[in-house]
């Protein structure tokens, strides 16, 4: 579990650390309050697949795997701040949907889409929509104590380990057909690189396995993660700059020059909080230094009104401007991990303008929720969806979570 005992008591005063919980606290509630208002779909079960800009529902969109499974994660971990029952029952009916029509009940795995009646549509096995159906189960079950979804979070592990764990070098591969048989396209959007090892995959197969210890603290799965760290530490953190590398062939060799700004600092809170998680103190204290290391390099990303640029393509020395919700979530809980850890006050304070930053500029003041982002010149990003395969709660409501739960060791 995260250690939050070693936040600085003499940084800033505890009004304004009080002022920061309890306005990410009253922006938990809001953003609950928008997909429960927005995107239950009465006709069809579960929820909408896609809202637009103009916050339209399209009932007759396909539904995704990553985004019902992030409404499930969002609505149960929800739950354990909020004790709104509403909440829970939301979780109960995204829990009900998607064991019911997104996993495969012939060869196991989630099916990355199905259409708007439930009916696969695309059906790959994507293992990271995978390790957010392990992490959403997990959660419902921590919030629920539902004992179908446990069992279904192990069951999901294990067809990962089954058929996507690199049995000789480590690691995971990205993607296989329904039957798991190996196919030519494994990227998660058209943006990705066509490579077999992804750090973005690897991430968040990371969190689902951490979710899953909390609930089932199992021998082989402890060490998974523990191999996954390692993975993050030999392989995807360059060692020069610390950034993350962000796609790899089969034998670890790096792919890529685009530097991600917004998965640098997810994955300085996200590695260690891993390690505290199945409690190894050597992994611990080598991993404090990783994440102190990689949310340095995130901060070249910053601009001066504190908000994070996206990316940076290092061979054609291109900066991406473009301000994204969910990388201003990732950092508003990346910088304060990093104050945590090093007590240097100007981490805070890049906490606190991403999340002033995000008030004034993210957050949608006319339909609710957050936007999608801004462009370099601080224009409202267009034909971007408030609700759709990855347009989600997760980023925002859980960075709204976490910063509740770090800062109820100082106010």
């Amino acid at each position: 579990m995260q250690n939050y005992s070693s936040f600085p008591m003499n940084c800033d005063s505890n009004e304004s650390l009080t002022v920061y919980q309890n306005e990410v606290r009253d922006e938990l509630n809001k953003i609950l309050a928008y997909w429960t208002r927005n995107t239950h779909d009465a006709l069809n079960g579960g929820f909408i697949g896609r809202i637009d800009e103009n916050n339209l529902p399209h009932n007759d969109a396909p539904k995704g795997a990553v985004l019902n499974a992030r409404i499930l994660w969002s609505f149960s971990a929800g739950y354990q701040v909020t004790q709104n029952a509403d909440h829970l029952y939301l979780a109960r009916i995204a829990f009900e949907y998607f064991k019911t029509y997104f996993i495969d009940p012939e060869y196991g795995g989630v099916y990355w889409t199905v259409d708007a009646q439930g009916r696969p549509l695309e059906t790959k096995k994507q293992i990271y929509a995978i390790a957010f159906a392990i992490y959403a189960c997990s959660a419902f079950y921590i919030a629920g104590k539902n004992e179908t979804a446990k069992e279904t979070a192990i069951e999901l592990y294990k067809s990962i380990e089954k058929y996507g764990f690199d049995e000789n070098l480590t690691g995971y591969f990205e993607a296989f057909a329904k039957d798991w048989q190996p196919m030519k396209d494994l990227r998660l959007s058209e943006k990705d690189a066509n490579e077999k090892k992804t750090m973005n995959t690897h991430l968040h197969v990371l969190e689902a396995y951490c979710n899953l210890y909390k609930i089932w603290p199992d021998k082989k799965l402890k060490v998974q993660i523990e191999n996954l760290i390692k993975n993050f530490r030999d392989y995807i953190i360059d060692k020069k700059t610390g950034h993350l590398n962000l796609f790899f062939d089969e034998n670890w060799n790096a792919k890529s020059g685009i530097i991600s700004y917004g998965h640098d600092i997810e994955a300085a809170w996200l590695l260690l909080e891993a390690a505290e998680t199945i409690n190894n103190t050597s992994i611990i204290e080598e991993t404090k230094k990783i994440s102190v290391k990689i949310s340095t390099a995130a901060a070249r990303g910053l601009d001066s009104d504190g908000a994070l640029w996206y990316e940076y393509d290092s061979i054609s020395q291109h900066m991406n401007k473009e301000k994204h919700w969910w990388v201003q979530a990732e950092a508003m809980v990346g910088f304060l991990n990093h104050w945590q850890l090093t007590n240097d006050d100007i981490y805070l304070h890049r906490s606190l303008n991403a999340w002033n930053y995000t008030k004034e500029f993210i957050k949608d003041k006319v339909y609710g929720e957050w936007l999608w982002g801004r462009t370099g010149n601080g224009d409202i990003m267009t034909n971007q969806d408030k609700a759709g395969l990855w347009k989600c709660p997760y980023h925002n409501s859980r960075a709204c979570i976490e910063i509740i739960k770090r800062l109820k060791k100082v106010v």
